[in-house]
This record gives structure tokens, sequence and C-alpha cells, in this order.
């Protein structure tokens, strides 16, 4: 009997791409393909690909430079958003046979007729306004966390974003859907999701018109049971509603942490990106969450060097952050994207100084990450541990994004222990000691 075909999987960017690489490998094991790892010289790799982070077509193409270093002769089948924006240019990288695009990636199966080789590149991507269904997804890449995909696309326009080009319109899971899903992954003995999308705080569109919101999603999922803890990955502050802020502080499973984009504390810039609020609303966003749980973990998306970005519009941004009570800061340098309005505006911002300023941000989410991390020490809460050892120590997260550090005990992995938080260790975790232990 012949043995099966294998194939790996790379995925690059986002939580979202790696629950649709998941839900892909679960398809290709369905239909009798035997999953591997990326070394192992697979018959088939499928990458999925990014256009959010730098120098998409330099990772794609050196990605297949390794697949083809393991296995000399594999099938190379690119997927994803930059697959969606730049086909033919993916298509021309040597080695590769297949490119699908948005409202194609999850046909790859039907679309590539067993992966066998042709003389050339098969190339299926469709204008991203064929991208009008929603396939569900989420990931098993281990077992303390799952990334479920709830939502798809979106239908802002800021001026320095490609997803719209990439995803095309916003659409959702149908809340059954989504608690059904949450169900299975429950079965499989997760403790945590994470719910992820696009544009989760958008959820509720559906087939082009809107039945539900967000909070109709998270009221029901918060009645699954076997999930422990479910925890809302980045959401628009215009979308996190006083609602759902009041939910997550009296619910036992959300837990308490948001991370919330402001991208600039600048309202001038704000209006240059087309976000839909201005520094005065996000303020008070962070204050409502902090009046009804005081530890709340707040991360933030933060783009620096936007073009026309003064040194007193950075200056507003940066003493904006460092008065605002949030735990720590995602820092992006801002670059061109191709067909954005963004790439089009005068005044650029010299790389130089886009990336000085990207320095002064990372030194203040250290400076925020550490006292909120102090502000916590001595209080006790959860901690989810995960597979993750390194140096006799293990690692985990408490409900509000604590990272936590204990010696390492088989039995604890994928477990929710009750501790006291220790002192913060060289490594910047907050330590636990068996004595700190409340409850097994």
């Amino acid at each position: 009997m012949e043995a099966a075909r294998s194939v790996a999987f790379y995925t690059l960017g986002c939580k979202l791409n790696y629950s649709e690489t998941s839900t892909l490998g679960r398809l290709v094991e369905e239909r009798g393909y035997r999953k591997i790892n990326f070394q192992q010289g697979a018959d088939i790799y499928v990458i999925n690909t990014c256009s959010v982070t730098d120098n998409a077509d330099k990772k794609c193409r050196k990605v297949v430079r390794e697949a083809l270093k393991y296995s000399p002769d594999a099938y190379v089948c690119i997927v994803g958003c930059y697959a969606q924006l730049k086909p033919r240019e993916i298509a021309e990288i040597p080695g590769v046979d297949a490119v699908l695009g948005a409202a194609e990636k999850f046909r790859l199966l039907d679309l590539l007729d067993g992966f066998q080789k042709k003389s050339v590149p098969q190339v299926f991507a469709s204008e991203v306004t064929e991208a009008r269904r929603f396939n569900s997804a989420y990931s098993l890449h281990d077992r303390t966390r799952t990334f479920l995909k709830v939502q798809d696309g979106c239908n802002y326009h800021c001026t320095f974003c490609t997803i719209p080009l990439a995803r095309g319109k916003s659409r959702s899971d149908t809340i059954e859907s989504a608690v059904n899903q949450a169900q299975e992954i429950a079965q499989t003995g997760v403790k945590e999701i994470v719910l992820t999308g696009v544009n989760i705080g958008d959820y509720g569109i559906v087939d082009g018109k809107r039945q539900n919101r967000f909070l109709d999603l998270v009221q029901e999922l918060d009645q699954v049971a076997g999930i422990e803890r479910f925890r809302i990955s980045s959401i628009e502050p215009n979308l996190l509603s006083n609602e759902v802020i009041a939910f997550v502080a009296q619910s036992q499973r959300f837990v308490p942490h948001f991370h919330i984009p402001l991208q600039s504390g600048s309202n001038k810039i704000l209006r240059q990106m087309r976000r839909r609020y201005l520094r005065e609303l996000y303020a008070d966003r962070v204050q409502k969450i902090k009046n009804l749980m005081p530890h709340c973990g707040i991360g933030v998306d933060v783009i620096v060097g936007f073009p026309g970005e003064k040194e007193e519009d950075f200056l507003e941004t940066y003493h904006f952050l460092n008065e605002l009570p949030v735990s720590y800061l995602h820092v992006f340098t801002y670059s061109e994207r191709a067909n954005t309005p963004a790439a089009a505006m005068n005044e650029a911002v010299p790389m130089k100084v886009r990336q000085q300023r990207s320095k002064m941000l990372r030194t203040l989410s250290e400076k925020k990450r550490r006292k909120f991390y102090e502000e916590n020490l001595g209080r006790t809460a959860t901690v989810l541990y995960e597979e993750d050892v390194a140096e006799g120590q293990m690692q985990g997260f408490t409900e509000n994004y604590v990272r936590v550090s204990a010696p390492y005990d088989p039995l604890l992995i994928n477990e929710l222990q009750l501790v006291q938080l220790g002192e913060i260790d060289e490594r910047g975790a907050v330590a636990i000691t068996p004595a700190s232990v409340l409850v097994s």
C-alpha cells in the first residue's frame, strides 16, 4: 500500500492566520494526507502569508527556499493575505507551484488536483470582492490556548492598512456555529479560547446583513461549559462598548484583559489615518475599564512615523500613553504599503527618526509592563501553565495577562492554579514558589 503523502505548513503573521493554518491542516488530514513538521521534508508545503508585517515578499521567498532545502521536489502552495495582494509576483518565485487568494484558500484540496506539478504555476486569485463566505477556523497548536476565529474582513478603510484589500468585507460566523466550535474545543481539554478576527468588535454581519452584536456573542459563549477562560483579542476602541466592558467585569469566564489599538495619541494623526475615534474616546474607554476592573491588563497598538507625524505629534502620543493606566505597548514602525492612501501622502518621516521613536515607545512599554506587574505583586491570581519549559522553569499567564514563572512540574502543564504573585525575576516574569501556591 502506498504511503500517504506528507504536508507541512508554515504561518507568517497574526493569530487569525494561525487559526486558519491549523484548520487547513485538519482538512488535509481528513483527506488522507499526513501532516508533518516543516524540517522533516514534506511532499507538499503550504505557506500562509501576511501583508501586515514588513518585507512580505522577502519572507515568503525565504520560507520557499527553506522548504526546498528540506525537500527539493516538494509541491509548494502559497495562500494568505500576501497571496491575495500579489498573486502574479508570488507565482514568479522559483519553486512555487500554486497561489491561492482569499476566496480560494479553503478550497485548495479541490482546486489543486492532488497537488500535481504543472508546467507553469497555477494561480487561483479572484477579486477580493469574491471573498464573501465566512470560513470557520480554530487553532489546536498546543493544548493550553486556542485561537477561535469569529469574524473576518473589514469595512473600515484606515489609510495605512491593506487588510480590506487582502481579506474583503466584514463577515462573521453565526453565534450557533461559534458556540458549537467552542464546545468542540472544550472536548479536547483546552482551558482557554482567544476570540480572534480582523475587526471582532464588528462581529455580527452574516451574508451582508447585521444579525447580531459582539455583546450577543460573548454572552452566549460565557455559557459554554468546559472552557475556563475566554480572552478577547484586539478590539477597536469605538467598538468596545460600555456594555461589553461591564459584561466582562462580572463574567466568570471572560478574563480582565483587553488589547485596544490606539495607533496615535495625536488627534491630527488619527484623522489622517482615518481612524473612527479621537484620543478622548480612547482615554474614556481605558478609564471605564479601570473603574470596573482596577487590575485589568490593557495592551495598546501604536504606529510611529506615520506620514506628517511631527516631533510634537509624536511627543503628544508619548505623553498621552505615559499618563494612561495601560499595561504594555505593541509598537509598529510605519512602513509604506502599496495601494494604500498613506503611501502617497507627503511629509514622509525619515526611517532613522521612525526607528528612534519606536525605541522610545518600546522603552516606555517595558516601564509600563514592570509597573503593572509591581501593582499585582502580593495579589492572588489564577495561572494557566503552558508547555514551554526553559532551564527548569515553566511559564504561564494570569487572567489579567501577567507572565508568571514557576519551577517545572509536569502535572501542572495545561492546569489552572491559584497562586500568590511574588517578586519579578531577572527575565521580567513574576516568580512563583511552591510556598506561594494556595490551591492546586
